[in-house]
């Protein structure tokens, strides 16, 4: 059977060094791709973007130039990225030459959930106290002067993103979901997670792993073992396991 492509969206900041390991820890049969967007890594020098829709749009060609060959993509998302990749489904509906086979998304509640840190506009220091007080998460090169000023553009423009996001409502899916969440993340419980059950009519079920928000930063492997376990055997419909 041809292998998997496991296309995936980083969280608000990241880039696609977040995910740079996980190639050596997923199933085999499961080629993960990140996706690259604007003002990060690679593509620092471009302005980031503001909008999901923007995002998407820079995100589709990224993925039709890798998905020759493969059975399907299956699209995971954590966080902000877990509406990239919903949005990036929605617009891959019905695309026979790029199937979806799969819609992984963590820590984040369903599309029409008002996603508002209060952040967006706040001096720096303040902007990243909050963002760290809702997510539990700050990472170290915050904390570095020099680094920061380069960092936090993008970091602002993401949670500006996150913000403003309202969903159409419009496309309901018919490929498997799995909705993730730190069994410790204050920011995301179960029943904000649970709302990812409107999106599809098809298999769809939730789990908790060890952790916090940012639960697969620490240990991606539970993560990658479920993503694996789900495309070789199938999503059950309808069965959560919080």
């Amino acid at each position: 059977m041809k292998p998997t492509l496991l296309v995936c969206f980083p969280h608000a900041g990241a880039g696609p060094s977040f995910f740079a390991h996980w190639s050596h820890l997923a199933a085999p049969g499961l080629d993960v791709a990140p996706v690259g967007l604007p003002g990060r890594e690679k593509r620092f020098a471009e302005p980031p973007l503001e909008y999901v829709s923007d995002a998407v749009e820079d995100a589709l060609p990224q993925i039709r130039a890798q998905a020759g060959g493969y059975h399907g993509v299956c699209l995971f998302g954590h966080s902000l990225g877990a509406v990239l990749a919903y949005e990036t489904a929605c617009r891959l509906s019905g695309d026979a030459d790029v199937p979806v086979v799969g819609l992984v998304v963590s820590g984040s509640a369903g599309p029409a959930h008002r996603h508002d840190l209060g952040a967006t506009g706040l001096p720096d220091d303040a902007f990243l106290d909050t963002v760290e007080r809702a997510t539990g998460y700050r990472h170290e090169a915050f904390d570095e002067p020099e680094l920061r000023d380069l960092l936090l553009p993008a970091l602002r423009a993401d949670i500006a993103m996150h913000e403003r996001y309202r969903s159409s409502g419009t496309t309901v899916l018919d490929v498997p979901v799995t909705a993730v969440r730190g069994a410790e993340d204050h920011l995301i419980d179960a029943e904000m997670l649970a709302q990812w059950r409107e999106v599809t009519t098809a298999g769809f079920h939730t789990r908790s792993l060890p952790g916090g928000h940012m639960y697969l930063a620490d240990a991606p492997e539970p993560l990658l073992g479920l993503v694996g376990d789900g495309l070789e055997h199938g999503l059950p419909s309808d069965s959560p396991h919080e």
